[in-house]
């Protein structure tokens, strides 16, 4: 799979889909993330170990944050995180820096 994508509209992929993107995302503690939206997508993140900052907010395991298209999101990584990203509909080109 690409960047940890494995549920989508794209491929390669374990599950075709345009209702939904899946990915796991390892970063490392410093790694920051452009600050991006979607204009379609809803994303949901969940932060399944580790500690991050998403749009000012501190996010530890077990923490979800939710954005809807239109809202900007930023990510840090505070210590090393893992994260399951939920993307609804899949949009393969639905990002754009902001």
């Amino acid at each position: 799979m690409v960047n940890g994508w494995f549920v989508g509209d794209f491929t390669p992929c374990a599950h075709a889909t345009t209702a939904a993107e899946v990915g796991v995302k390892t970063y490392k503690a410093g790694d920051v993330a452009d600050a991006h939206v979607h204009r379609i997508a809803t994303e949901v993140t969940l932060i399944l170990t580790g500690e991050a900052e998403m749009n000012g907010q501190h996010l530890m395991a077990g923490d979800i944050a939710t954005i809807s298209p239109g809202e900007s999101a930023s990510f840090k990584a505070i210590t090393d995180v893992v994260t399951v990203v939920v993307k609804t509909p899949s949009a393969p080109n639905d990002k754009y820096l902001s």
